[in-house]
């Protein structure tokens, strides 16, 4: 069987995502058929937009959010230098068709984790790990229908990424902080509508980032110095709407807020 045309893949799903419009699923000709070809795409996506990767998602970290998507486990995607937002930031939602709010523990990688043969231990990627972050990712989809077109297509299309809104590094100490017991409060437009806890990520963000760093280095080139990467949604997604106000509460880490356009 040819090897698909990765090139040709990437040029379609930018085009839709440029243009807020949606395929049934990748051409033949161009899908990829496993997860190491989902990720060889979306480095293609990443090379042809034009913007350079500013850090990671991990999708689908919790068992529900696998079951939502039909998939088997997490999945990998690059976030955008173009798609990243401080916080506070006005997020378009425009065709969005995911339309939800996700809150995320954020981690910013001070040294590189390059490709090796053996796994990273927990110990070794979060001493790579220089600083915390809150945000509050808005994904969405190049496909009809995301729930049907597989764990590699999805990862060829960025693990759904769309805008992140990143908040500064947590000033307070945070290495103590059990991260997966820390409770996590979404709201719209001042009203509470989802909590949490890091323990919806692997268990504990911590264990996300260690899968996140191996996967990185098995499948993407490993992991740059000044790279973060989201760990997934402590709370059930929040639905949006344009002229909506989201904020999360992390409690004793601080809170992260935008305005949805």
């Amino acid at each position: 069987m040819a090897q698909p045309d990765f090139t040709a893949a990437a040029g379609l799903l930018l085009g839709n995502w440029s243009a807020t419009t949606r395929i049934a699923a990748l051409p033949d000709a161009m899908r990829p058929r496993s997860r190491a070809e989902g990720y060889e795409a979306a480095a293609a996506v990443a090379r042809q937009s034009g913007s350079t990767v500013a850090g990671w998602k991990i999708a689908a970290t919790s068992e529900a959010g696998q079951k939502h998507i039909n998939v088997d486990g997490p999945l990998i995607g690059r976030i955008l230098q173009s798609r990243l937002m401080a916080a506070g930031a006005s997020v378009p939602l425009g065709g969005n068709i995911m339309r939800v709010a996700e809150a995320e523990f954020a981690f910013g990688f001070t040294r590189d984790l390059p490709p090796r043969t053996l796994p990273y231990s927990q110990d070794e990627a979060i001493d790579a790990v220089g600083s915390l972050h809150l945000s509050i990712e808005v994904p969405d989809s190049r496909y009809q229908d995301f729930t049907k077109v597989g764990a590699a297509q999805l990862i060829a299309d960025t693990a759904c990424a769309c805008w992140l809104v990143l908040g500064p590094a947590v000033t307070m100490p945070w290495r103590h902080v059990n991260l997966s017991e820390h409770a996590v409060k979404g709201a719209r437009n001042g009203k509470l509508v989802a909590e949490g806890t890091g323990k919806a990520v692997l268990g504990d963000p911590r264990k996300a980032l260690t899968w996140f760093v191996n996967e990185a280095s098995t499948y993407c080139g490993g992991v740059k110095a000044g790279q973060f990467v989201t760990t997934g949604t402590c709370i059930i997604p929040m639905a949006i709407e344009p002229g909506d106000e989201v904020s999360v509460d992390y409690g004793e880490l601080g809170a992260i807020t935008c305005r949805i356009a």
